[in-house]
C-alpha cells in the first residue's frame, strides 16, 4: 500500500469521528491580520457563498498533519505548521499550511508530497530542494492527532517514504502581520539534537502527544538511508534532509 492508500483507507473513518483530526485542543494564530471588522453585508455575502458555492478543492482538503519546518540555511528559525492535506493520486498528496487551527489562522505556505518513486526521478538540481519525511516519522515528530493508534500508524508508516518540497509564503512566526517578503524554502529535520526542545515540548502539551511513546511506537517501521551530503544544499543547517 502506498502512501497516498494509507490515506484514503485512514481519513475517511476519523474524520468522521474527529473533525480534522484536531479534536477540541486548538491552536491560536500568533499574529492578527491588520485590517477594519467585517461588517454585517460582508458576514451576509460569506454566509450565501457557503450555501450556494461548491467548493471542491477545500472539501478535498481531508487530513491534518502536525509536523514542524525550519527555514532552509536557517536551523534556528523553527517553526509548528498545520498541514491539511489533499490526495491527488497514488503517488502525490498536496497540502495547505497553516499557522493554527482556527477559523482565522493564516496560510502560512504550501507543501507538496510524493512518493519515494517519483522522487528518484527528480534531477539532483531538484532534489536538493526536497526533503525527507524519514527521521520526522521515526522520531515521533510527525503526527495525525486524535485518530486511534492503528489508523495513525498505518498512515505514518506510508509516510515515511516519502519527500515534501515546502514553501512559506507569510511568515507569522516572525510576527509578520501580513505576507511580507518573499517565499522562503522550508526543511525538515533529520536527526535527535536539531529541533528545539521547548518548541515540541510546548506542542506536545497542548496536543496531548507523547514523542517518545509515539518514537518507540514506531520503532518498526524502517527509516530511508540519509542520502549523501554532496546530494543535498550542505551541511544539516542548509539541507533537505534525507
Amino acid at each position: 500500500m502506498h502512501a497516498i492508500q494509507a490515506f484514503r483507507a485512514v481519513f475517511p473513518v476519523a474524520c468522521s469521528l474527529f473533525v480534522w483530526g484536531c479534536g477540541s485542543v486548538v491552536t491560536q494564530s500568533p499574529v492578527e491580520a491588520p485590517g477594519r471588522p467585517e461588517t454585517a453585508g460582508t458576514q451576509l455575502l460569506e454566509a450565501g457563498a457557503a450555501v450556494l458555492q461548491a467548493k471542491p478543492p477545500s472539501d478535498a482538503l481531508n487530513a491534518y498533519l502536525n509536523g514542524f519546518h525550519f527555514y532552509n540555511g536557517q536551523p534556528d528559525a523553527q517553526m509548528e505548521a498545520h498541514h491539511y492535506c489533499a490526495v491527488l493520486n497514488e503517488d502525490v498528496i498536496q497540502c495547505v499550511i497553516y499557522d493554527g487551527t482556527t477559523k482565522d489562522a493564516k496560510i502560512m505556505g504550501v507543501e507538496y508530497i510524493i512518493d519515494a518513486g517519483l522522487f528518484a526521478k527528480l534531477p539532483a538540481a531538484e532534489k536538493a530542494m526536497w526533503h525527507s519525511h524519514g527521521y520526522e516519522v521515526s522520531s515521533g515528530q510527525l503526527s495525525a492527532p486524535n485518530i486511534p493508534a492503528s489508523a495513525e500508524h498505518a498512515l505514518i508508516e506510508r509516510l515515511a517514504h516519502t519527500y515534501g518540497k515546502t514553501w512559506h509564503t507569510w511568515h507569522t512566526d516572525q510576527d509578520k502581520r501580513l505576507p511580507l517578503g518573499v517565499p522562503r524554502l522550508m526543511m525538515g529535520f533529520t536527526a535527535d539534537g536539531q529541533a528545539d526542545p521547548a518548541m515540541v515540548r510546548q506542542r506536545n502539551q497542548r496536543l496531548q502527544l507523547d514523542t517518545r511513546r509515539s518514537k518507540a511506537q514506531r520503532a518498526d517501521i524502517p527509516n530511508p538511508p540519509c542520502r549523501p551530503r554532496s546530494q543535498r544544499l550542505g551541511a544539516w543547517h542548509n539541507h533537505s534532509a534525507h
